[in-house]
């Protein structure tokens, strides 16, 4: 009896063992040295301070001429329209994205075994690496926002207008800009895009419904969800770049664009797939 569960404990250490190699394994690469020296982080210092500037530039005439209109708008809306917008923003929340995905790299640890075979191995690996680009890309812009708008504490749409501020503030009240939710959607679009083509239409329908909604239903406004916008859209590229450097989901082409790595087809993965649940 002792020697039986004896052989259970080590199993399971040997298992625990395992799955935190497979995940140590993956983030090392992520860490690891630059495969393409040469390959930019960063866009061209010309193409950065441009794109900041417009960023800037926009985001300030929304401040000044959209934000108060927006509410003066959205309060006009009929109620089945804004509580319909009500249910389509819980979907723009990070969890929706980081817990399956997240789960889903959790399993392709559990199952990446020497008994699985190299096949099968490469192509959880592959969608470890995939998989871990999008997460990572939603959560760092997503952790970002998080600290950025509890140091602006910019006060949500109400009675005392778009120009009220209490910075260093950590209650949701003064949480405004700029918008998590819209961080979010964006950075989304941006990376299952840059590996999905096929996704780009439908996952940008899905950003903007969530941008729209929150300033429809008087969360935010114009400008919080703008800023969220570039916020969202420049983490989740510069994520990509980080991964290209390292030859991980994509690659540098050499007119200096970052093209997505071909992955496994959907055949070899549903070939995986039924593999693994036939063990």
């Amino acid at each position: 009896m002792t020697a039986s569960l004896l052989g259970k404990e080590a199993a399971a250490e040997t298992g625990f063992r395992r799955i935190a190699g497979n995940l140590l394994g993956w983030l090392s690469l992520l860490v690891g040295r630059r495969r393409f020296p040469q390959s930019r982080l960063l866009p061209p210092r010309l193409r950065l301070a441009a794109g900041a500037l417009a960023g800037i530039v926009l985001v300030a005439f929304a401040m000044l001429f959209l934000d108060a209109r927006g509410v003066t708008f959205a309060g006009t809306l009929p109620p089945w329209l804004v509580d319909t917008f009500n249910e389509i923003t819980d979907f723009g929340k990070s969890n929706w994205f980081l817990v399956p995905i997240g789960g889903v790299i959790l399993l392709a640890a559990i199952l990446a075994t020497p008994a699985a075979g190299r096949v099968t191995n490469l192509v959880l690996t592959t969608l470890m690496v995939r998989l871990g680009y999008v997460f990572i890309a939603i959560a760092l812009p997503g952790l970002f926002v998080t600290i950025v708008k509890r140091l602006i504490g910019r006060l949500r749409p109400s009675a005392h207008g778009p120009f009220v501020y209490v910075p260093w503030s950590w209650d949701a009240a003064h949480a405004s800009m700029p918008s998590g939710h819209a961080t979010t959607a964006v950075a989304a679009a941006i990376a299952i895009g840059a590996l999905w083509p096929r996704a780009r239409i439908l996952i940008w329908v899905y950003a903007a419904l969530i941008l729209a909604s929150r300033v429809i239903i008087q969360a935010h406004f114009v400008s919080d969800v703008l800023a969220a916008a570039f916020v969202g859209g420049f983490g989740a590229i510069l994520v990509r770049n980080w991964f290209a450097a390292r030859g991980l989901a994509f690659i540098p082409a050499r007119d200096g664009m970052v093209r997505a790595m071909p992955g496994p087809s959907w055949r070899r993965v549903k070939a995986v797939a039924r593999r693994l649940i036939g063990q």
